[in-house]
């Protein structure tokens, strides 16, 4: 099965600047394969259920070992089995009504 996920790794106890931690995750999410798009409050991705979340996991590997003593993470994500649909489908549905 299909996800398309929205989420934001939030590290706890490093200070204010989380610049670092972002580009680690991206990294790991580039590292994946699978599409994606950073965004000003977290990253959209897409792909099969399992990759999507092994990936999110690995965010939190990631964050932990630079230091990162708690992680608050926050996921929507949403399925669908009536056709494929990919964020760039979503993105451009809104478009051609704007």
């Amino acid at each position: 099965m299909n996800v398309i996920a929205d989420f934001s790794v939030v590290p706890i106890g490093v200070g204010v600047s989380l610049s670092r931690y972002v580009a680690a995750c991206q990294e790991v999410i580039e590292e994946s394969g699978l599409s994606h798009q950073l965004h000003g409050y977290g990253t959209n991705i897409e792909g099969p259920w399992e990759e999507v979340f092994a990936v999110i996991k690995r965010c939190h590997e990631r964050v932990h070992e630079m230091g990162a003593p708690r992680i608050s993470t926050t996921v929507k994500f949403g399925t669908r089995t009536d056709r494929d649909q990919t964020l760039r489908d979503k993105m451009s549905s809104v478009a051609s009504k704007l």
